[in-house]
């Protein structure tokens, strides 16, 4: 059976995945975002019921992160409005050890909705498409937190499992844990980078305060060096983030994609050698 998939978010790094995989599959896809049409805008409540009208499905990604303040009405409205529209079923992206993100899932839990929830782990591609991808270029990845060991995930893993049980109803009412196979260090991930990218980086340890100081001099928000704050303090200093699950596997009958897997394949992609092209 062929469905109609909303992707909020779909243009971000687990849902333009998400939206190539049920794509290759037949279903028919909508991306959800403020250039959509119709538009979708997480701050205008508004824009929800014509961005899910017509759809059987959506997967939810709330930008940037189910912790911050007004997370929590904009899912309950976003549900009210699913609801109100007819969906069959939302999968809601979740962080893994966030008791503010669990506090949204269960106002998805309790809506009325058929759902799955799925947790993940700190992303391996943070460091090839999101905040520490400078570090990586600049060769020094200062960032607190040395001794947690955080069983990074793919992105292509999330996606996959997404993508999977939005179309299986037999995961209704579950709570899916995405993780890799392993637990690691800051300084380990940045030892295997190093290596296989074949160059020198080094991973410097800094408190919480310095990295939150480095971002308020580099002119981000406020709302972004609190979220930073939180994920580092609350987040991998929660000894439930530091545990491996292998649902990847359960899900997907295979192994969960390894970090050093993922450097070998993101190597063939040139990003890591940006700073290369900004010198010539």
């Amino acid at each position: 059976m062929k469905h109609n998939v909303l992707v909020i978010g779909g243009t971000g790094k687990t849902g333009r995945r998400v939206v190539e995989g049920l794509t290759q599959l037949g279903h028919q896809v909508k991306v959800g975002s403020r250039k959509g049409t119709p538009a979708f805008d997480w701050e205008d409540y508004s824009t929800f019921g014509p961005a899910l009208k017509g759809m059987d499905r959506a997967y939810i990604v709330y930008y940037p992160d189910l912790a911050v303040p007004g997370a929590k009405e904009a899912i309950a409205a976003l549900t009210e409005a699913a609801l109100k529209e007819g969906l069959e079923k939302v999968v809601l992206l979740s962080g893994k050890g966030e008791a503010e993100a669990e506090i949204c899932e269960q106002i998805v839990a309790n809506s009325g909705l058929n759902y799955t929830l799925v947790r993940a782990s700190w992303f391996n591609q943070n460091f090839s498409e999101g905040a520490f991808l400078d570090f990586i270029l600049a060769g020094q990845v200062a960032l607190p937190m040395p001794d947690a060991e955080i069983p990074f995930v793919d992105v292509d893993d999330i996606a996959d499992v997404v993508t999977k049980v939005l179309i299986d109803d037999s995961y209704n009412g579950e709570t899916i844990t995405v993780t890799g196979p392993r637990k690691m260090t800051f300084k380990e991930v940045v030892r295997i980078m190093a290596e296989e990218i074949g160059r020198d980086i080094q991973y410097i340890p800094i408190s919480i305060e310095e990295f939150k100081e480095g971002m308020k001099a580099a002119g981000l928000p406020d709302s972004y060096v609190w979220l930073f704050g939180y994920l580092f303090k609350e987040v991998l200093g929660n000894a439930d983030n530091q545990v491996v699950s292998d649902d990847v596997e359960r899900v997907l009958g295979r192994k969960a994609i390894d970090f050093k897997e993922y450097v070998e394949s993101t190597m063939a992609t040139g990003v890591w050698n940006q700073e290369v092209m900004q010198q010539t």
